[in-house]
């Protein structure tokens, strides 16, 4: 019968005139089974190829909005034509690839027909063949079907590739419908739901969408499935609804025109007449994606953000420090010296309250960052950061990774690590999963605060942008030195959503502040806190024999003052940590860390940074709490860096870059490990960045104390 090709296209593309060129005399005309719907077929020849052609219905999309789409999508994953040939028209090329956009997404072997060439230059427009293909990452062949130029041509490209089947394309639609498209996915892929027909990210897809055909036979093959997924859908709809007064079809539907309109803005398409009909949208974009000002703007953003952080948080900041003072005040006045007082104060006040203490500051973080991701500025900044990626062989679809992981700050690396999946190339894939820790994400940030607080008050904005600037030029220097070395590879062209410009709601902003908030919260409420006991544990095991009281934290209490001087106590208590297991496993490493400017207590604080970040913040807290004469009066944890001996501003900025880019979090490691496809990356990412921060902090702290010296 010859090799089997379908027609398809929107109304009015020259899809009928491309099949009555083919297919001359040697066509028939009747309706597809069941339905009124026209069919045309009909057979070609071309050298010694023959093709079998049918004329789909014109359409659209492949949603189930009209029984032509329903036909059409119901003849491509039925009969499975060896190629779909999608005819756009030339001078409507944004309309006519929202179509291609989802026969990409089905993961269907597709080549495009680039109809109306004469019409496209009779208006001016201008469109680079080449770049759209490499962008598309499909053969484009330009035509005028009505005079049969390019006929050939189209047909030596559907022999040559049929039956290749086209990487399945996978749009990001957002951080809220992209979450809940991989929990539909995993559960569709592990039940194997509709998944003898279409793809799991289509059929995930096509119920947020609300497709009633796929609905139907949802709940045909597996009611409890359908009923899974369709909670997911109103569970997403109420929350689009709530804080962006939108619904997941807009929101696909726009970050697909989102996905066309930057493989538009990268060359493709040139217009010499019409040049005053330029959007709104098109307008901002001059400005804030041009090649100098974009830039100049983006730095002027990112230090506007730290400065509003840093000063509308401040007080509240000071109101929590304040409080779990009061606390743990109270506390040791009402327990008895004991493991139980220590573990109380020391373990999970002192421990805890030093991570929660930085909740105002972390809620307005992620409020400007709300801002910005819901005004669509976030994609702008991936975009203009894509010339520079490309320069240390990373994907411009890298950008979203890295902001996702915190580039800006307070974001996570697993989340980060799983946006890399859109990376088409392995090589530069596994790059963006290596480089990806160094962002300053939310586990880091309470670090940098306490910190920059104590060291740097006068600065804070201004430190606060170099240490963002340090974080990605240290990850591009890495991606640079690894693809240059061990992930060598060729580089590939670059597409991403640039979503229209929102205006976001206060409710909006609200919300999604409160998630990411209150996610922080959790995490200091369950996994720091858990952490903290157990570190606590290790600090305080096995005890000094010498030592006069229950517990070397409670040598300072009011009972023991008339016995010994705030001196000896402190001595003692710092003799006892010592004497514990964290503290033999700080004291052993101090002679290397010693070089960077940490000692043995700092040691112990990173050792548990190994399991997230946080817990350098509430370890430092515990370390330097054991001992307190009067938990009461001990002031900040800020305060007590402050007065602490060997500390100072180069050993505080040491301490930073020692953060941002030793080893991820456990949790990211083991992400990483998956995407990977092998532990050994992610044994590679632990070891490799542990000694990358040790050697940058000793290269400063060496540096910096020589030159104050």
């Amino acid at each position: 019968m010859g090799i089997a090709i379908a027609l398809a296209g929107n109304p009015n593309s020259g899809k009928t005139t491309l099949f009555n060129v083919l297919t001359g005399a040697r066509q028939h005309v009747g309706n597809y089974p069941g339905v009124t719907v026209e069919k045309k077929q009909g057979r070609c020849v071309s050298g010694s190829d023959e093709f079998h052609v049918v004329d789909l219905p014109g359409t659209y999309s492949l949603s189930a909005y009209s029984l032509e789409e329903v036909v059409a999508r119901d003849f491509i994953v039925k009969e499975q034509p060896a190629m779909v040939v999608n005819i756009v028209d030339a001078s409507n090329l944004e309309r006519n690839l929202y179509l291609t956009l989802q026969f990409m997404e089905m993961g269907i072997s597709v080549c495009i027909a680039l109809n109306m060439m004469d019409v496209a230059k009779k208006r001016g427009i201008d469109i680079d063949i080449a770049k759209l293909s490499s962008l598309l990452g499909l053969p484009v062949v330009p035509m005028v079907a009505r005079t049969g130029k390019g006929r050939d041509d189209l047909l030596k490209i559907v022999a040559d590739h049929a039956k290749t089947r086209t990487r399945s394309l996978k749009i990001s639609y957002g951080r809220d419908i992209d979450e809940a498209l991989d929990e539909m996915v995993e559960k569709i892929s592990s039940e194997h739901f509709l998944t003898d027909r279409y793809l799991p990210r289509w059929v995930a897809l096509k119920y947020l969408e609300n497709d009633v055909q796929i609905l139907e036979m949802g709940k045909e093959q597996n009611p409890q499935m359908d009923t899974w997924l369709s909670s997911v859908t109103r569970k997403l709809t109420h929350h689009l609804d709530t804080t962006l007064d939108t619904h997941p079809e807009g929101m696909i539907a726009d970050q697909r025109y989102g996905f066309i309109t930057s493989i538009l803005k990268q060359g493709v398409m040139t217009c010499t007449r019409d040049k005053n009909r330029i959007e709104t949208s098109d307008k901002i974009d001059k400005i804030v994606t041009h090649r100098f000002l974009g830039p100049m703007l983006m730095v002027a953003v990112l230090m506007g953000l730290y400065q509003f952080t840093f000063a509308y948080s401040a007080v509240p900041v000071g109101w929590c420090e304040g409080f779990f003072g009061w606390l743990a005040g109270r506390v040791d006045g009402l327990l008895s010296d004991g493991l139980l007082k220590s573990l109380v104060i020391s373990g999970i006040i002192d421990g805890v309250g030093g991570v929660l203490g930085f909740v105002p500051l972390i809620m307005f973080m992620f409020l400007g960052i709300s801002f910005l991701e819901d005004t669509g500025y976030l994609a702008r900044m991936a975009f203009m950061l894509d010339r520079i990626f490309r320069l240390f062989g990373l994907h411009g679809a890298s950008v979203m990774a890295f902001i996702v992981s915190g580039g800006i700050a307070g974001g996570c690396a697993v989340p980060g690590v799983m946006a890399a999946r859109t990376l088409k190339s392995p090589k530069e894939r596994l790059a963006t999963l290596l480089t990806v820790p160094f962002m300053n994400c939310g586990a880091k940030l309470p670090v940098y605060a306490l910190l920059v607080a104590a060291f740097f008050s006068e600065n804070q904005a201004r430190v606060m942008f170099i240490i963002t600037l340090i974080s990605w030029v240290g990850a591009l220097l890495v991606a640079k030195l690894l693809r240059s070395t061990v992930i060598q590879g060729p580089a590939t062209p670059f597409v991403m959503e640039l979503p229209p410009y929102r205006l976001p709601t206060f409710k909006g902003l609200a919300i999604h502040t409160w998630e990411r908030t209150w996610q922080y919260i959790k995490k200091a409420g369950t996994v720091i806190l858990g952490i903290s006991i157990i570190l606590w544990a290790m600090m305080t095991f096995p005890r000094l024999d010498t030592a006069i009281t229950a517990d070397p934290a409670q040598v300072g209490t009011q009972q023991a003052a008339a016995r010994q001087t705030d001196e000896e106590k402190v001595d003692q208590a710092s003799a006892a940590l010592r004497h514990s297991i964290a503290g033999r496993m700080g004291t052993a490493m101090e002679p290397v860390t010693r070089l960077a400017g940490f000692d043995w207590q700092t040691n112990i604080a990173l050792v548990g940074g190994f399991a997230a970040k946080e817990v350098v913040v509430s370890t430092l807290g515990t370390a330097y709490s054991l001992g307190d004469v009067d938990p009461e009066d001990a002031g900040s944890l800020s305060e007590r860096l402050q007065s602490a001996p060997g500390w100072g501003p180069i050993t505080a900025f040491s301490l930073i870059l020692f953060t941002i880019f030793y080893s991820p979090c456990f949790v990211a490691v083991v992400c990483i490990a998956k995407e990977a496809g092998s532990w050994k990356w992610g044994a590679f990412s632990m070891a490799f960045n542990t000694l990358l921060a040790l050697g940058v902090s000793i290269a400063f702290f060496q540096t910096a104390t020589w030159i104050m010296s």
